[in-house]
């Protein structure tokens, strides 16, 4: 029986509210800072005054977004000082410096050219305003580097040592930041932000087309999209495929809770396709298997031997149900994004991609499943990790705050209220900025002032987005 009014659960609960929040917004920003940076190097090659159009309308969306992803994050340094001070003290050392690391790199250079980006079309000159926003693009992909690093070390950690009071110390940088997982989790995430962003474009230009498919704004960036999502999607299996591998050398409970293996396999492991995950009885009820397969794909044998949990202490184990049902949402919707791409291919060799009504009516419906994959990838990743917060070292349960249950209930609460209140409306008017197609005659901006006529505050818009891909 579950105590729902445990503070370490209460704890965790509060920061996977948060989280879920705050990652949907830099996966969408770290991908659409590229895509602005695509569009202004095609305008300035190109001269054609598509591209400017797309550019000015996807920069209000993107100054929204950037801004919600900032008041969103500022949450996340609160909660390890409330919730989680016992593991702020004990893995500080080696966290702390890489989130400043994060502050003195990505933050300043977002900071230093945001502004130029937003508000210097038409008051600087175009190279300039260009090396603006390749430079605010590469600070989302720098900030996501080192947050990556950061969750990457608590999931696999290296290059330190333990001093004499717990604490975790630095012995090596170069292992620490480039642990053992660190390489597949950051390909996997920018891959899964530059898919989300895909996905987005693609929906919106679908339901523009819908309405109007002479619209050639409309006509570009569903094409740009939709080959985004052709050639990145089946990359995103392949690094996914490798990432797995990864994790099943550093944390094979986490394999085996994504793949039900509640019983060792001598044999052979099969595929458990679907199931329900009784963690008590320790077995999948109703499972539909393929036999062998879970082996040939970990370990590329038919007849590999795969471990289970029953070859771990209970108390190590991850909670299989969400670990295993998290996994299928994340792998069940990266299979759509490769269909979706797949499919664009065959109707752009038919010249019939701007003309099916079918396809853009999926790909329309397609628009919000990069957002629920990341998020079911990051609830993978971090119920997987359970039951510890530096894996095999320091346990949850040993690193959360001496708080009482309705301390954190209540900031709990307060947290859903006013996140529901506050998000919802941001998100309502990101939706309606969408709403308007992006065509030459809109009331838009002007050139020299893109934002402003936005209804964006320069002080909302012109904040760093602290992106964190990952989580504590």
């Amino acid at each position: 029986m579950i105590d729902v009014m445990d503070p370490v659960l209460l704890a965790r609960a509060q920061f996977a509210f948060t989280m879920s929040f705050h990652i949907i917004f830099p996966a969408f920003s770290i991908g659409l800072a590229s895509y602005l940076a695509v569009l202004e190097a095609l305008w300035l090659y190109t001269g054609r005054d598509v591209y400017l159009n797309l550019f000015k309308y996807w920069l209000k969306i993107f100054a929204i977004a950037f801004g919600m992803g900032v008041v969103s994050g500022v949450v996340m340094s609160y909660q390890f000082g409330t919730n989680w001070s016992v593991f702020s003290d004990k893995a500080g050392p080696v966290v702390g410096p890489l989130m400043a690391y994060e502050v003195m790199s990505a933050f300043f250079l977002e900071a230093g050219f945001l502004g130029v980006m937003l508000f210097g079309m038409g008051r600087v000159g175009k190279g300039l305003h260009f090396t603006a926003t390749l430079l605010v693009a590469a600070g989302t992909l720098l900030s996501a580097f080192w947050i990556i690093s950061v969750n990457s070390w608590m999931q696999t950690p290296a290059g330190h040592a333990v001093n004499d009071v717990g604490q975790f110390v630095p012995v090596d940088w170069w292992a620490i930041v480039f642990n053992p997982s660190f390489p597949y989790r950051l390909v996997h995430m920018v891959i899964a932000a530059y898919l989300t962003t895909a996905l987005v474009v693609g929906a919106v230009a679908a339901f523009h087309l819908l309405r109007d498919r002479a619209r050639q704004e409309s006509r570009v960036m569903f094409s740009m999209a939709m080959w985004m999502a052709a050639i990145v999607a089946p990359i995103q299996v392949v690094v996914g495929d490798q990432h797995g591998l990864n994790t099943l050398e550093h944390q094979p409970a986490k394999i085996m809770a994504m793949e039900g293996h509640y019983q060792s396999h001598p044999e052979g492991a099969p595929l458990v396709l679907f199931g329900l995950p009784d963690q008590d009885a320790a077995t999948i009820r109703y499972a539909l298997e393929i036999p062998k397969l879970g082996s040939l794909i970990l370990k590329h044998s038919l007849d590999a031997p795969m471990v289970g949990l029953d070859t771990l202490e209970r108390a190590d184990w991850p909670y299989v149900p969400i670990v295993f049902w998290s996994f299928r949402v994340m792998v069940g919707l990266g299979l759509l994004m490769v269909v979706l791409g797949m499919a664009s291919l065959y109707l752009r060799w038919r010249g019939a991609l701007d003309a099916s009504r079918w396809f853009q009516v999926f790909a329309l419906a397609m628009g919000p499943a990069g957002f629920v994959a990341v998020l079911a990838g990051w609830v993978t990743t971090e119920v997987g990790r359970q039951p510890f917060t530096v894996y095999g070292l320091l346990r949850t349960s040993e690193s959360v705050s001496p708080l009482a249950a309705p301390a954190v209930a209540t900031s709990l609460i307060a947290f859903i209220i006013v996140y529901f209140a506050v998000f919802a409306a941001g998100v309502f008017y990101i939706l309606r900025l969408m709403n308007v197609p992006p065509h030459p005659g809109e009331e838009g901006p002007r050139e020299g002032d893109p934002i402003r006529a936005a209804g964006v505050t320069p002080a909302a818009a012109v904040a760093p987005d602290r992106a964190i891909p990952g989580g504590g």
